[in-house]
C-alpha cells in the first residue's frame, strides 16, 4: 500500500511534514495546530475525515498522536518502516506510532530521564494493538542485552497470556481489555531492555459469572475448550462444547468468526513456556480455570425449610480434586454462612438466592486472585537478573499505560463509575503536564508565556475522591454501616451531602423537566466529557465484594499451590476489615498518577471510527463523542494558545533558504541570522512570529501555508532548471558516445559527417536514427500529460514532477537530437526528421513516413498491452492521428471480453449477480448496513425442508417455496416480538408460526415495503386493505434484511416500491389506527415501546444475531 505514511518517496527523498501542506485540501493537515479554525470542532472532525479517507490514520496535536483504527492491515508496521523512523526528528517524517516510539526512546537515552507513553481511548479504538506495536518496535530496534534476547521475548510473550486471561469479546470490540495495564520496561545504559514490571487495575471480575447478550467470558475459557488436548480436558473433566457451561452461555456468543480460539491457545501455551512457567504450574493454572467452569455448573435445590442444598455431586467432585479442598467443607461453605457472635461461631443456612450469590462470589474471587497471581508471576519472569550489579543504578524506565477510556452505556453501574473517575484523574494530569511542558518550552526560548483559560476538572475529581464528603467516602460509609444499609440509602446520603454540587444531580434534586430522564435509583455526574447517568443498583455489593468467611477458610486449606498463594491464612486472623474496591482503586490510581508525574509523558489518543468494525466507514456522531471525551479540543486550544508552529533555526533555514537570494544556495553565517534575513525577505510581520534562543515561533498557520506555497512554486522553477541542465548534459554525452562509436561506419567519415553510399547505407543510417530518436518521438508525441513522474527536490506532487519532466524532455531531448541529426544525417533520413517536425500538419508526402511509423509503433505496443479482463481499464495513449481508431478498438476489445465473460457465467452465478445488482440499485448509499452484505452471497433459502412444518407445506399445496427465512414479527398492539417464518412463493408472502399460516399477503395486495436508512434490520410490508376485517401492515425483523428484501422485491415485482426512510416509518396498525416506528442511531441495538406509544428503534452496530432470539431485540 502506498500513501504518504511512507517516510521515503520512491526516489529515496525524505518527505517532511511540511511538504504535505501542499496537498492539505485533499488530505488535511498532519498537525491539528495548523488548522486555521482551530476552535471549530467541525473543522477538527473534517480534517480527521480527509486523512481517514486517504488511509492516513495518524495525526498530531503538537507532540500528541491521534490514531484512528482503520479496521484493516495497512502494511505500515514492517521492519522497513521501523528503520525509516529510527533516529529521525519528530517532524521530519509523517505522523506515525513509530515516530512517537523513537522520540521517546531517544529522549530516554540522551536525557537519561524516565519516559511514559499514555495510550487511551474507548474499547475497540486500538489501544491494545498500539501497545503491541510499541513493544514490537523496541524489541526489533533496540540493541540486544549482553545476556541475549530473553527479556525481549518475555516482554512480547506476556501480551498473549494477559490477553487470554484479561481480554474478552464485547459488543464494541472482539478483543477488549477488561482491565487497565501499566507496564514499565527497564533499559540499561546501552539502551537495551533488561527488565520489566506490570501493574494491573480493576479487572472486570463480574464478567466471570455474567455477560451481556452478544458478549463472551474471558478468552482463556474458550481457548482451553477449543484447543486443549483430549487428555488435558479429560483430566480437567471438561467437554469441548462451551454450551455445557452456565458461565459461558449467558452471552449466547460462544463462537466468533474473527477469533480462532484453537490457534490462540497454541500461542498462549508457547508464551507460558517463554515466561518461565513449569509444566506443573501450567497444570495447576488450568485446574483453576476448569474449576471456575465447574463452579458455574453447581446447582441448588430447596429443602422443606427453603434452605439450599447442592444437587450436582459430579461437579462437586471435580472441584474437590481440581482445587485440592475437602468436599464436605466446600459443600457446607456453599450452603451455609459462618457468623461469629460474642466469640461463638454459628452456621446460618442460605436460601437459593444467597447460595447462588456465594457460588458466584467464590468464582469471581478465585479468578480475580489468580489473575493477580499471574501478573506477579510474569513480573518475576521480567525482573532484571542484574539488580545487584553496579550498572543497575544507571537504568532508565519507559512506561506504557494501556487503560480503559471514558465509558457511557445505556445502563452505567459501579464499573463505569470507577473507569470514568480514572479518566477524570488522567485528564487532569494530561492538561496539567501539557500546560507545564508548553510553559517550560516558552521559558527556555525566552518568549513571554500567555496564561491559558481551560476547564479545570479538579472540581469533579474532588466530588468523587474528597475525604468524608466525596462519593467514594460516602459509599464506604454505607458499606460499613450496620443495619439496613442498601443502594437507595446510599443515594439518599449522597443527596444530603453533595446536593449543592454543580456537577451532581438526582431525580429528587432535578427540576420538573429533567426528572423525566432520571429514575429514582439513579444519579448523574457532569464529567469533563459530558453527562453520565449511573444506576446505584449493585453499588454496595460490588464495592464490598465480600466472600463469606467459611468459603475463605476452605480456599486457605487448598492444596493447589497457586490457590495456596492466592488465599493466605493470615486473612483469617486479620481482624481489620479489608479496604473496599473503590478505595483500593482510588489508592492505586493515586499511586499511578504519581508514577506518571515522575516521568516525561507522551500521549497516544485512539479513536474508533464506527461501531460496526468496518473499514472505510467514518461515523461522525461517534467520532465527535470521542473527540469530546478524549479532551482533544481542549488540548488543541492549550497548544494553540500561543504559536501554532515552532522549528529549530537549522531545520527552518535548510527547508526555506531557496526563497531568499541572500540565503540560497549556501548561508555561511549563524542559522539564527540566516532565518532573520529569510523572514525579512518573505515579509513576515512582527506579530506573526517570534525569534527564540534556538527556534523560530510562527503564530498563524496561514503564514506557514503562504511560505510553503511559495516554496512549491520555487521548487517547480528549480526543478525545471535542474532537469533542463541535466537533459542537455545527458544528450550531449550520448551524442559524443555515438560520434565516438562510428554509428553507420560505412557512411560516416569523421569530420565530413555522413555520406550516402547506396541504399544499404541509407537503411543503416535510418535504423540508427530510429533507435536514437524513437524515445524522444514517443515522449513528444504523447503530449505533456504523459510525461514521467518524479519527485525532485522533495516535492510529493506527481503533477508538478510530470510537468517539469515533460518540459525537460522537450527542451533537452528535442534540441539535442535535432542538433545531432541535422548535422550528420544523410539526405534519405531527412524524411523522418521532417515528418517529426510536421507531425501535427495534415497528412502529406513530407510527414507520411513518420506518421506511418508512429501508427505502426502504437499498434504493435497495443498488441502487447491489451487489457486482461473486464475490470482492467488500462489502455495505451494513442497518437493524435489514431484517437478515433483507438476508441473503436477499445470498444471492440471490451465487447469481446464481456462476451467471453458472459459465456463463462454459470446459471446459478448469473442469478446471484442479478440479485446483487438489484440490491445495489435499491440500497447502495441509502442504507448503512448494505456494505456489510456486499461480500456475502445470497442464499437460496435460510430454512431447510425439515424446518418447515408439513402442515404448512400441505396448506400451500402445489405452490413451491422459492425462499424461506426466520424473522421476528412485532405485534400491532404493544409491539411484542414473536418468532415467525417468512416464506416466498410465486404468488404471495406467507407468514408462518410453527405449524400455522398466520397471514398470507398476495403480491397484488403488497403495495410497498418500507425500511430505515440506518443499520437496523426492521422492515414493514404495506398491505392493501379492502375492509376493516383484514389485517394491517406487518412489522418484521430479519437478520438478513438486504437479502430478504431483495428476494421479496424480485418475487413480487416491487423493486421500485421499496421506500428507504429517514427518521420514522408510519404503517397501518389496524382499523383507523396508524403506528409509527422512530429510528435513531446509537452504539447498541435497542427496540422498545416509547412513552408516546411509538416503536422506538435505536440502531446499533450491524451484526448477525439469531432471529429466533427474542432477547436480541432488547424489548422489555
Amino acid at each position: 500500500m502506498v500513501h504518504s505514511l511512507q517516510a521515503l518517496g520512491s526516489d529515496g527523498i525524505r518527505v517532511t511534514m511540511e511538504s504535505a501542506l501542499t496537498a492539505r485540501d485533499r488530505v488535511g493537515v498532519q498537525d491539528f495546530v495548523l488548522l486555521e479554525n482551530f476552535t471549530s470542532e467541525a473543522a477538527f472532525i473534517e480534517n480527521l475525515r480527509r486523512r481517514f479517507r486517504e488511509n492516513l490514520i495518524y495525526t498530531y496535536i503538537g507532540p500528541v498522536l491521534v490514531s484512528v483504527n482503520p479496521y484493516r492491515d495497512l502494511q505500515i508496521y514492517s521492519r522497513q518502516h521501523m528503520e525509516r523512523y529510527r533516529g529521525v526528528s519528530f517532524y521530519e517524517v509523517p505522523p506515525h506510532l513509530f515516530a512517537v516510539a523513537d522520540t521517546v526512546y531517544r529522549a530516554l537515552r540522551t536525557e537519561r530521564r524516565d519516559q511514559a507513553v499514555m495510550i487511551s481511548g474507548e474499547s475497540g479504538a486500538g489501544k491494545t494493538e498500539a501497545t503491541k506495536r510499541l513493544l514490537q518496535f523496541y524489541a526489533e530496534t533496540c540493541p540486544a542485552p549482553e545476556r541475549g534476547g530473553a527479556v525481549r521475548d518475555r516482554l512480547l510473550q506476556s501480551n498473549p497470556v494477559l490477553e487470554a486471561f484479561g481480554n474478552a469479546k464485547t459488543l464494541r470490540n472482539d478483543n477488549s481489555s477488561r482491565f487497565g495495564k501499566y507496564m514499565d520496561v527497564q533499559f540499561d545504559f546501552k539502551g537495551a531492555p533488561v527488565g520489566g514490571h506490570i501493574l494491573s487495575y480493576l479487572l472486570e471480575k463480574s464478567r466471570v459469572v455474567h455477560q451481556n447478550h452478544g458478549e463472551r467470558n474471558f478468552h482463556v475459557f474458550y481457548q482451553l475448550l477449543e484447543g486443549g488436548e483430549e487428555e488435558t480436558l479429560r483430566r480437567l473433566g471438561l467437554e469441548r462444547n462451551p454450551q455445557s457451561y452456565l458461565y459461558l452461555v449467558k452471552g449466547q456468543c460462544a463462537k466468533v468468526s474473527s477469533i480462532n480460539d484453537k490457534s490462540d491457545w497454541k500461542v498462549v501455551r508457547k508464551a507460558l513456556a517463554v515466561i518461565d512457567f513449569t509444566e506443573e504450574e501450567v497444570e495447576d493454572l488450568l485446574s483453576i480455570v476448569a474449576s471456575v467452569l465447574h463452579l458455574g455448573n453447581i446447582h441448588f435445590a430447596a429443602d422443606e425449610e427453603s434452605n439450599a442444598q447442592v444437587t450436582t455431586e459430579n461437579q462437586l467432585k471435580y472441584l474437590t480434586r481440581l482445587l485440592g479442598v475437602d468436599g464436605s467443607m466446600l459443600r457446607e461453605a456453599l450452603t451455609h454462612r459462618k457468623i461469629i457472635a460474642k466469640g461463638e461461631e454459628l452456621l446460618s443456612p442460605l436460601n437459593l438466592e444467597q447460595a447462588a450469590y456465594a457460588r458466584d462470589a467464590l468464582a469471581k474471587a478465585v479468578y480475580s486472585r489468580t489473575f493477580t497471581w499471574l501478573v506477579g508471576k510474569i513480573n518475576k519472569s521480567l525482573a532484571s537478573k542484574d539488580a545487584e550489579s553496579p550498572s543497575w543504578r544507571s537504568t532508565t524506565v519507559l512506561g506504557l499505560l494501556d487503560i480503559y477510556g471514558f465509558e457511557v452505556f445505556q445502563h452505567n453501574s459501579f464499573e463505569q463509575f470507577c473507569i470514568n473517575y480514572c479518566n477524570e484523574k488522567l485528564q487532569q494530569l494530561f492538561i496539567e503536564l501539557t500546560l507545564k511542558s508548553e510553559q517550560e518550552e516558552y521559558e527556555a526560548e525566552g518568549i513571554a508565556w500567555e496564561p491559558v483559560q481551560y476547564f479545570n476538572n479538579k472540581i469533579i475529581c474532588d466530588l468523587v475522591e474528597e475525604k468524608f464528603k466525596g462519593i467514594i467516602s460516602i459509599l464506604d460509609e454505607e458499606c460499613l454501616r450496620p443495619g439496613g444499609a442498601n443502594d437507595l440509602t446510599f443515594l439518599e446520603k449522597l443527596e444530603d451531602t453533595v446536593k449543592h454540587h454543580p456537577h451532581f444531580l438526582t431525580h429528587k434534586l432535578a427540576d420538573q423537566r429533567t426528572r423525566k430522564s432520571l429514575d429514582r435509583g439513579e444519579f448523574r455526574l457532569l464529567h469533563y466529557a459530558g453527562e453520565v447517568t449511573y444506576s446505584v443498583t449493585g453499588f454496595l455489593d460490588k464495592n464490598n465484594d465480600l466472600l463469606f468467611r467459611n468459603l475463605k477458610e476452605v480456599m486457605c486449606s487448598s492444596e493447589n499451590p497457586i490457590m495456596n498463594q492466592c488465599f493466605e491464612r493470615s486473612e483469617l486472623s486479620d481482624k481489620k476489615r479489608p479496604d473496599t474496591v473503590a478505595t483500593q482503586f482510588k489508592m492505586s490510581l493515586l499511586q499511578l498518577v504519581e508514577i506518571l508525574r515522575s516521568k516525561e509523558p507522551a500521549y497516544i489518543r485512539c479513536i474508533k471510527p464506527n461501531d460496526a468494525k468496518q473499514p472505510g466507514r467514518f461515523d461522525e456522531v461517534l467520532i465527535r463523542h470521542q473527540v469530546k471525551y478524549l479532551g482533544l479540543m481542549e488540548n488543541l486550544r492549550v497548544r494553540r494558545a500561543g504559536f501554532a508552529y515552532r522549528r529549530k533555526y537549522e531545520t527552518f533555514l535548510q527547508r526555506y533558504k531557496s526563497l531568499c537570494p541572500e540565503t540560497w544556495p549556501i548561508w555561511a553565517g549563524r542559522p539564527q541570522d540566516g532565518v532573520a534575513v529569510l523572514v525579512r525577505h518573505l515579509g513576515y510581520k512582527p506579530e506573526e512570529y517570534k525569534m527564540g534562543r534556538t527556534k523560530i515561533f510562527i503564530r498563524f498557520p496561514k503564514t506557514l501555508f503562504a511560505t510553503e506555497d511559495a516554496l512549491e512554486v520555487r521548487r517547480q522553477s528549480l526543478a525545471t532548471k535542474i532537469q533542463a541542465t541535466w537533459r542537455g548534459f545527458h544528450w550531449r554525452q550520448k551524442f559524443l558516445r555515438v560520434k565516438r562509436s562510428g554509428l553507420g561506419a560505412p557512411g560516416y567519415t569523421g569530420e565530413r559527417g555522413w555520406q550516402a553510399t547506396g541504399v544499404g547505407s541509407q537503411r543503416s543510417a535510418v535504423c540508427g536514427l530510429h533507435s536514437h530518436l524513437h524515445p524522444v518521438v514517443v515522449a513528444w508525441d504523447a503530449g505533456p500529460e504523459e510525461g514521467s513522474q518524479a519527485e525532485v527536490g522533495g516535492t510529493d506532487n506527481p503533477e508538478v514532477g510530470s510537468r517539469a519532466l515533460a518540459r525537460g524532455c522537450r527542451a533537452g531531448a528535442m534540441w539535442g537530437s535535432l542538433a545531432i541529426f541535422l548535422t550528420h544525417a544523410p539526405v534519405g533520413c531527412t524524411r523522418l526528421i521532417r515528418g517529426f517536425i510536421l507531425r501535427h500538419a495534415p497528412r502529406c508526402p513530407e510527414n507520411a513516413f513518420f506518421l506511418d511509423h508512429v501508427r505502426t509503433s502504437f499498434l504493435l505496443n497495443l498488441r502487447r498491452q491489451l487489457p486482461r479482463n473486464v475490470l482492467d481499464t488500462s489502455w495505451p495513449t494513442p497518437p493524435p492521428a489514431l484517437c478515433e481508431a483507438s476508441e473503436l478498438l477499445r470498444e471492440l476489445c471490451m465487447k469481446n471480453m464481456v462476451w467471453k465473460y458472459c459465456r463463462s457465467i454459470r446459471p446459478e452465478w448469473k442469478q446471484q449477480l442479478q440479485q446483487k445488482a438489484v440490491a445495489s440499485e435499491i440500497f447502495k448509499g441509502k442504507k448503512d448496513n448494505y456494505p456489510q452484505s456486499v461480500p456475502r452471497l445470497f442464499i437460496n433459502t435460510r430454512l431447510g425442508a425439515d424446518e418447515i412444518s408439513p402442515k404448512v407445506l400441505q396448506a400451500l399445496g402445489s405452490e413451491p417455496i422459492q425462499y424461506a427465512v426466520p424473522v421476528v414479527k412485532y405485534d400491532r398492539k404493544g409491539y411484542k416480538p414473536r418468532s415467525r417464518q417468512l416464506l416466498l412463493t410465486p404468488n404471495a408472502v406467507v407468514i408462518v408460526e410453527d405449524a400455522k399460516v398466520k397471514q398470507r399477503i398476495d403480491y397484488a395486495n403488497l403495495t410497498g415495503i418500507s425500511v430505515s436508512s440506518l443499520s437496523d434490520s426492521l422492515f414493514v410490508l404495506h398491505v392493501q386493505r379492502e375492509d376493516n376485517k383484514q389485517k394491517g401492515d406487518v412489522v418484521l425483523q430479519s437478520d438478513h434484511v438486504i437479502e430478504t428484501l431483495t428476494k421479496t422485491a424480485l418475487s413480487a415485482d416491487r423493486v421500485n416500491n421499496i421506500n428507504i426512510n429517514q427518521g420514522s416509518i408510519t404503517f397501518a396498525g389496524g382499523p383507523g389506527r396508524d403506528g409509527v416506528i422512530d429510528f435513531t442511531p446509537g452504539s447498541e441495538l435497542l427496540i422498545t415501546k416509547a412513552k408516546n406509544g411509538h416503536l422506538a428503534v435505536v440502531s446499533g452496530a450491524w451484526q448477525t444475531t439469531p432471529a429466533s432470539s427474542l432477547t436480541a431485540s432488547g424489548l422489555s
